[in-house]
């Protein structure tokens, strides 16, 4: 449980500064909403991390085991990427920038896959999911009040992003030492699938083919339309991107098929084998897709759309709010023992769905309608505030209640993950469903930039609610596949 605690926070602390802590960066650097909302797409390798997986799956690292060799050849490379970003300015040269992000992104993912896979394979029975869900998003959340909300108090502190992205590159390397000299090797029961290794690779080469050929195809097919990618239209930009993965990524699954990837193959079959698997992953898409909407521009929003500065965002929304949501995981983890999946999937997916319409209050009525309270300066060692700051109320009460609800329904869904999992091929299964899982936080980015420069922000999280219903509904209709998961025995012990 220690090491869950550890790989959890290992994993949360990239995810930010591909996420919130960037678009504060971007935000101050003056790039305009949907260009914001565009650089969202650096995500994308989290939709696709389970084309890779199989490779974590079916090789390992000499000398240091299959799960931690992998976790600390990730977290090296993660912090040598987060040094290269300190030294590039988005302002001055965003394509560099956007590359660098991406690798980030990238080995963040893969990183989240070992981290997956490893939690998965520790925790052999389904009485120790909640707990182990607990402690994963503590781990998870702690980083991101670090890397999401420090964060931002450091950039103030300092007036420099670059150097805040350096101590995270210290921070990154630390870990990895940690994880070579005290994460545990795995159970001997978890062996990687006997393939030809340069059959393996062959195949690896031939998805990428796919997806390389995928892109060029709906690219110039659009081009040969009268379209053009760098139209002023954000719209004609969006059906560039959505066109390029939309070919891209079957073109891939058959140079994978064609070329025999068989890890990927094989596990990919193993998951579509249980019954509703596709329906599973309609509801894994859906359960999280009002929360991903109404999350994926709340940095803009609140310093651009409301007035609220880096400081007052760094305390109230990333570090108050990081804690709640670790108040609402420990909450849902204890509840959960007592709901059971099912139940607390559908309570707690309501609850998420409420919370989205603080952020409508909040756009509505304003900045200061519930008065303010002041912080006085502080010096903390690692973070300090300078400054007095403001503190509004219904800021707070707003946060509160997304962050609450958002760690109550983030444990309900891990366990939904985990339970959904082959032990044979832990990392390309958890691969799978959380890639499906970050479909929305990816894929919305772009779509909410242009809307919200289109309908305003109050239409925007009327919206996020609207997109929030579907979630639990399918959590409803698929009642009785869920009650069977939760009491059958652990799918994840053999194939």
């Amino acid at each position: 449980m220690l090491i869950i605690l550890f790989t959890g926070f290992a994993s949360g602390l990239p995810l930010a500064l591909t996420g919130q802590a960037m678009q504060a960066w971007l935000t101050v650097d003056g790039l305009d909403l949907a260009t914001i909302g565009f650089l969202g797409l650096v995500g994308v390798p989290y939709t696709f991390k389970f084309l890779w997986a199989p490779l974590m799956d079916r090789f390992e690292p000499p000398w240091l085991g299959r799960r931690r060799g992998w976790l600390v050849l990730t977290q090296l490379a993660l912090a040598g990427v987060l040094f290269l970003m300190s030294g590039l300015s988005p302002r001055l040269d965003l394509g560099s920038f956007a590359l660098a992000a991406l690798a980030l992104a990238f080995l963040s993912a893969s990183q989240d896959v070992v981290i997956d896979a490893y939690r998965t394979d520790l925790l052999t029975e389904k009485s120790e999911y909640g707990l182990g869900a607990s402690l994963n998003v503590f781990g998870y959340r702690l980083a991101m009040i670090l890397s999401g909300g420090v964060s931002l108090l450091w950039a103030e502190q300092w007036q420099s992003w670059p150097r805040v992205y350096g101590v995270m590159a210290v921070i990154m390397l630390v870990a990895a030492v940690v994880s070579l000299l005290l994460a545990p090797r795995v159970s001997s029961e978890s062996k990687p699938l006997a393939s030809n290794p340069l059959g393996e690779l062959r195949g690896f080469a031939a998805m990428l083919a796919g997806v390389v050929l995928g892109y060029w195809l709906a690219h110039e097919l659009l081009i040969l339309a009268g379209l053009r990618p760098d139209d002023p239209n954000k719209w004609i930009q969006l059906l560039f991107v959505v066109a390029e993965i939309a070919v891209a990524l079957p073109l891939a699954w058959w140079g994978a098929r064609l070329a025999k990837f068989e890890t990927l193959n094989q596990s990919l079959s193993s998951y579509f084998s249980q019954q509703g698997a596709a329906a599973f992953l309609l509801l894994i898409i859906l359960y999280k897709l009002g929360d991903a909407f109404a999350g994926s521009l709340t940095t803009p929003f609140l310093i651009r759309g409301m007035g609220f500065n880096q400081a007052e965002v760094g305390i109230a929304v990333k570090l108050i709010g990081f804690w709640l949501t670790i108040f609402g995981a420990f909450i849902g983890g204890f509840l959960m023992l007592r709901l059971g999946l099912y139940r607390a999937l559908l309570l707690f997916g309501f609850f998420q769905l409420l919370s989205n319409l603080g952020f409508y209050a909040l756009a509505v009525m304003g900045k200061g309608a519930w008065g303010a309270v002041m912080v006085q300066p502080f010096d903390w060692v690692i973070v300090a505030l300078k400054a007095p700051a403001s503190l509004d109320f219904l800021l707070l009460a707003v946060i509160a209640g997304e962050n609450i609800t958002g760690g109550m329904g983030t444990v309900a869904f891990v366990g939904l993950l985990m339970g959904l999992c082959n032990r044979r091929f832990t990392a390309t299964h958890y691969a799978l469903l959380s890639a499906f899982a970050a479909v929305g936080r990816i894929y919305v980015s772009p779509l909410s930039g242009v809307l919200s420069e289109s309908i305003g922000w109050s239409g925007f999280f009327i919206l996020s609610v609207v997109f929030a219903l579907p979630g639990v509904a399918m959590v409803w209709w698929m009642r009785t596949q869920l009650l069977a998961l939760s009491e059958s025995p652990t799918s994840t012990q053999t194939e």
